[in-house]
């Protein structure tokens, strides 16, 4: 099997999977309780938030573990509605975020929220000065990802993080597919919220955070209990916590070596799908991309028919989004990029972990040519 859908979700790191295991059978304790079994795992909590704020530039205190990226999403778009409608109800995003933050958007817009969609150009990269124009006085929150799940561009963090300091808007960008993969500075960069989940950097699933800064206002998203400093409920999932912070670490110990591999086998793909195989568009910047990130659409032929075909020859590798699996219709990302709707629907992802190969890159062109060719030939 070569497997190259790591956007979608990572293999648990073996270490990961060493450390968490004692937490089921050995620490069982509940982290709320005031005997010794559960002071063991209170601990693990707080060295595991002290680990990932570590990673972030952060204070541990603003680091909040929930169930994953889409949880902590809702709970940082949803909650700045709640808390500061006394401000505004203006919110503004992009048009090619994840649907955890466009279908929160949609739910606010239902309950009085106006939410701008902002475009972006041919390669998904948001236009820093329509941003700017975007913002209003009623403007209390601009939400923009890091880096696209479906074509791996990397948005200008930074500068918009400066914008909305400028302004006086808060600032929340969705991590998941960035977090564990590229450098972050949360400060440096003006970030208010961050989301991130484990799965993403060979953590287990199930389990994620919300970085919120300390200075600004983030009401309780789950009712309850007195979890998470009372902001959210519920029994902590103690073998997650402990392996998204084991994660974490080991992400930011070997960050610059794996990107280093990842983007010479991502530029040796590109490089080669190009040369091998006719009508095939690159999506996404060529280079403002994540490391191990492909994504082509490739004329007369559809997505899924060619993802059937390599599942056949023992490669995984998907369309888009594995949270729109089974949506028939093209992708909002790639439409919202410019791409005409017969192209997109012949889009494929390929993304890439530092246990990838060159000789298995290659197997996957050869095989790749070939289902182009016959889908050609069958329409």
């Amino acid at each position: 099997m070569i497997y190259l859908d790591n956007a979608a979700t990572t293999r648990t790191a073996p270490e990961v999977v060493e450390a968490m295991l004692p937490y089921f059978s050995e620490y069982y304790g509940n982290a709320g309780s005031i005997y010794g079994l559960g002071s063991q795992s209170k601990k693990a909590v707080i060295n595991a938030r002290k680990t990932i704020a570590e990673t972030l530039g952060a204070q541990p205190n603003e680091i909040y573990f929930t169930a994953g990226g889409t949880e902590s999403d809702n709970w940082a778009i949803k909650a700045v509605y709640e808390s500061c409608q006394d401000r505004g109800r203006h919110i503004i995003t992009t048009k090619i975020e994840h649907h955890a933050v466009l279908h929160t958007c949609k739910y606010l817009e239902g309950r009085g929220a106006r939410i701008t969609y902002l475009d972006v150009d041919e390669n998904g990269l948001v236009n820093l000065e329509q941003m700017e124009r975007a913002i209003r006085p009623d403007t209390i929150l601009i939400s923009v990802m890091y880096a696209n799940n479906e074509i791996g561009t990397i948005e200008p963090i930074g500068p918009i993080g400066e914008i909305a300091k400028e302004h006086g808007v808060l600032f929340h960008t969705d991590a998941v597919q960035a977090y564990g993969h590229l450098p972050i500075a949360v400060e440096q960069m003006h970030i208010d919220f961050l989301s991130a989940s484990g799965h993403k950097f060979n953590g287990p699933k199930g389990v994620g955070f919300l970085y919120v800064n300390s200075k600004t206002r983030l009401g309780s998203f789950i009712h309850g209990g007195q979890q998470e400093r009372g902001r959210r409920a519920g029994t902590e999932n103690m073998p997650g916590i402990v392996g998204i912070a084991v994660a974490a670490e080991r992400a930011a110990a070997y960050m610059d070596e794996h990107a280093a591999v990842e983007s010479r086998m991502r530029d040796y793909l590109i490089h080669c799908i190009e040369g091998k195989i006719p009508g095939a568009r690159l999506t996404g910047h060529r280079t403002m991309r994540l490391p191990g990130h492909v994504s082509f659409c490739f004329e007369g032929i559809q997505g899924e028919s060619a993802l059937i075909m390599l599942d056949m020859q023992g490669i995984c590798a998907s369309s888009g989004s594995a949270c729109t699996t089974g949506d028939p219709g093209p992708s909002h990302v790639l439409l919202a990029a410019g791409v005409p709707e017969e192209l997109a629907r012949g889009s494929i992802r390929l993304t890439l972990s530092e246990e990838n190969t060159m000789e298995e890159l290659d197997m996957v062109v050869e095989s790749l040519a070939g289902i182009v060719e016959k889908l050609r030939l069958l329409r």
